[in-house]
């Protein structure tokens, strides 16, 4: 019975293992294609069969996505929108999941609640029409602190609910011993609540850059100035009725990836705790 318990064990590990492979495998997969391609020459590309990796190094898609692209451009605006983006988001969430979690409003603060459960399912698509009507009659297009502020308010109420989860999790003692040393309720928040929560606040600014690194229809709409476009939007103008320009593409998409993987690679540690911490009671 022992042995027969060990057989299934071990075939219990092997699969679970083996599940785990093939979907890293699926997940990397395309990665790790789309930076052989950016590596190979323009002629390698559609070679047949397929070169799985080139017969040289070939940086030219780099070259002409810096050099004619204006990539450089497009990638300095992005980073600023993101972060300014992610930073206003991240104060605003803050802010709003602290009074969420701590100001008891009985019977309000379910319904508030439900109203921002209620935006997450709400696609942002459906705002564009409206938004676009009332930005463009403002005379507000083309401008990159608008788009910033708009990207910031989509990213609030999702920050806001993962927030509360996490100041839930800390004792409310905390504050009342800073409050009994002599701190007000601001320099409680700012000066022991929050440094406790850094875990949580890392995960919802990583995954509110990542949201608004990515957002393409948004920009599309809004930036209609080649000097003032994003990386997506950038990405998408090299598809053409002529076909892609798969060596460019290919060459954007891993210099796409830089930020959000450096984001990641930074506070994966944090992260990890951010979401354990918020969604396992402590």
């Amino acid at each position: 019975m022992t042995f027969r318990r060990r057989m299934l064990h071990s075939a219990g590990v092997f699969f679970r293992f083996l599940a785990l492979a093939c979907f890293l495998a699926f997940a990397v997969l395309p990665l790790f294609w789309i930076f052989v391609t950016s590596l190979k020459p323009t002629q390698e590309i559609f070679t047949f069969p397929l070169r799985y990796f080139p017969s040289r190094i070939s940086l030219a898609g780099y070259e002409k996505l810096l050099g004619f692209a204006k990539f450089g451009t497009y990638f300095l605006n992005s980073l600023w929108i993101s972060l300014l983006a992610s930073i206003g988001g991240l104060i605003a969430s803050v802010l709003a999941g602290f009074s969420l979690s701590r100001l008891r409003f009985s019977r309000g603060i379910r319904g508030l609640l439900l109203v921002l459960y209620f935006t997450q399912m709400v696609p942002t698509f459906i705002l564009m029409a409206p938004l676009f009507f009332t930005l463009s009659k403002l005379h507000f297009t083309n401008n990159r602190m608008v788009l910033a502020i708009v990207y910031a308010a989509t990213t609030v109420a999702f920050g806001a609910i993962m927030a509360k989860s996490f100041f839930d999790h800390i004792p409310a003692s905390l504050e009342e011993a800073a409050l009994i040393d002599g701190c007000d309720p601001k320099t409680a928040l700012f000066r022991v609540i929050l440094p406790v929560s850094l875990p949580g606040l890392v995960a919802i600014f990583s995954f509110s850059f990542v949201n608004v690194w990515n957002e393409l229809f948004l920009a599309v709409m809004f930036m209609s100035s080649d000097k003032k476009m994003t990386v997506p939007v950038a990405l998408n103008s090299f598809i053409s009725k002529a076909g892609i320009s798969w060596d460019i593409m290919s060459a954007g998409i891993v210099m796409a990836l830089i930020p959000t993987m450096v984001i990641f690679a930074i506070g994966q540690k944090y992260i990890v705790a951010g979401l354990t911490e918020g969604g396992v009671k402590g």
